[in-house]
């Protein structure tokens, strides 16, 4: 699945996007498996609170099943003006 990271996510990890083989049935395993990888992505998800997370471009929570998704988004929250 393609992983995709905005913003200060992006700016911390270093890349915009990567492809992933993953066994995460939620996205919350992925985020427990991305943190594995280096401390960079350890780094950009020590706060849960301060991300929020898209699947296949729909708003969802940490708990939300990967299965079938073709694209997970990891951003900071959204404001308005």
């Amino acid at each position: 699945m393609d992983v995709l990271y905005f913003a200060w996510v992006r700016e911390r990890i270093g890349i915009p996007k990567e492809k992933v083989e993953t066994s995460a049935t939620t996205v919350m395993q992925l985020v427990e498996e991305l943190k594995t990888r280096e401390e960079r992505y350890e780094v950009a998800f020590s706060d849960l609170s301060a991300l929020r997370v898209a699947v296949d471009q729909e708003l969802t929570d940490f708990d939300a099943s990967l299965d079938g998704v073709r694209e997970v988004a990891f951003f900071p929250p959204m404001t308005g003006g």
